[in-house]
């Protein structure tokens, strides 16, 4: 079967902007200085990781002197949740993995933040378990994503964010999907702490960063040298810092235009939902991000499915694709109640800069084949 393909994973990663490109092979050619030294090399290296971070910052709202570089959300993640010194950690049912590990080994109290059927959180929890007075938490931080990367629900953190300030806890939001989709003012969230990764934003993978509240205490989470202003030891990875800091800028002029994802999303479940009328779309009734449909049909595996989908030339994933390839039942839907049958059938697509009409007929045109085919053989 010979046909080009269709990339709809681009919750998994996107592919790398043209801008991107273009600033990380001349920091690869130009680049020879190290952005510590003092020498004139250095201060052009310097001046690089600078005009990136400033890049960053304005993508969501803050200062410059807020963004720090890491290898990625998942260090960003780990640098808050697991080295926080926590006595209790809030964290949502259905956050990510990098969340939730470090969370689980980190020695702190961890209380789950429930869900409902439309993949919200339940804030009420919090706030019962804060008011009831039945123990002392201690130093606390509560961590919500800002939207969730199977589902794309889009959760209440600004509101979580206020009510921690009032009762003296710390919030963090894993905003990794939600950079370039949506607009994201990191002050009027109002969260202490917020993760972003460069390959999410169509930049390289192995860098993010994490934007710390000016103010805000916070143990370095490496050390050995002076970088990031002493929060984070190590050369910077200027190429890595280059290409995200211009994937960036090209997001944030994608969030003007979300309406254009967001129409195509809806005429793919359109059409979803007329070739197969059963077709359940998770998170639907609640506010979702507009490139993420997540789509079960009941007797339907998800593993089947995707395969099927890419020997047909289209790329979707099972849940997250955050887990070595591995397909199985979601945690994330199973918390929002859906059931065995909907969590284990359910496929993530995730449209992007790139996305076409054309892809989204590609992806029914596929659909339809594969499903059509399934009732064939239910028949014989």
């Amino acid at each position: 079967m010979n046909r080009s393909r269709t990339y709809l994973d681009h919750n998994a990663t996107t592919p790398l902007r043209p801008e991107a490109r273009t600033a990380a092979l001349a920091a690869i050619g130009e680049m020879t200085g190290n952005p510590s030294s003092v020498h004139a090399e250095g201060r052009r290296a310097r001046a690089v990781v600078e005009t990136a971070r400033e890049q960053v910052a304005r993508l969501v709202n803050a200062k410059p002197l807020e963004v720090v570089f890491t290898s990625g959300a998942t260090e960003a993640n780990a640098w808050v949740i697991g080295a926080g010194g926590w006595s209790a950690i809030f964290r949502g049912a259905f956050e990510h993995d990098s969340v939730l590990a470090p969370a689980a080994a980190s020695g702190a109290q961890v209380i789950e933040i429930p869900t409902g059927a439309d993949g919200v959180a339940r804030l009420e929890a919090i706030a019962h378990r804060v008011s009831s007075g039945t123990d002392d938490l201690g130093r606390t931080v509560v961590a919500l994503q800002l939207a969730n990367n199977e589902t794309g629900v889009i959760q209440p953190v600004a509101q979580t964010a206020a009510f921690a300030r009032e009762n003296q806890l710390s919030t963090h939001t894993d905003a990794v999907q939600a950079a370039g989709r949506v607009a994201i003012d990191f002050n009027a969230l109002g969260v202490d702490t917020l993760s972003l990764s460069g390959h999410k934003l169509g930049g390289l993978s192995g860098i993010g960063a994490l934007v710390i509240r000016d103010g805000t205490r916070l143990a370095s989470f490496l050390t050995g040298g002076g970088q990031e202003r002493r929060r984070r030891a190590g050369t910077e990875n200027v190429v890595g810092i280059t290409a995200f800091g211009a994937a960036a800028e090209a997001a944030g002029q994608d969030v003007a235009n979300a309406g254009r994802l967001s129409r195509l999303r809806d005429r793919l479940e359109l059409g979803v939902g007329e070739i197969t009328p059963t077709a359940v779309f998770v998170g639907a009734t609640a506010e979702r991000l507009p490139n993420t449909s997540s789509i079960a049909v009941p007797g339907l595996a998800a593993e089947t499915v995707v395969i099927r989908l890419d020997l047909a030339g289209i790329a979707v994933s099972a849940g997250a694709a955050c887990s070595s390839g591995k397909v199985g039942v979601s945690h994330v839907l199973l918390a929002m109640g859906l059931g065995t049958e909907i969590a284990r059938a359910a496929v993530r697509v995730s449209l992007g800069w790139n996305t076409s009409d054309a892809d989204v007929d590609a992806f029914l045109r596929a659909w339809n084949e594969i499903t059509a085919a399934r009732a064939s053989r239910a028949v014989a």
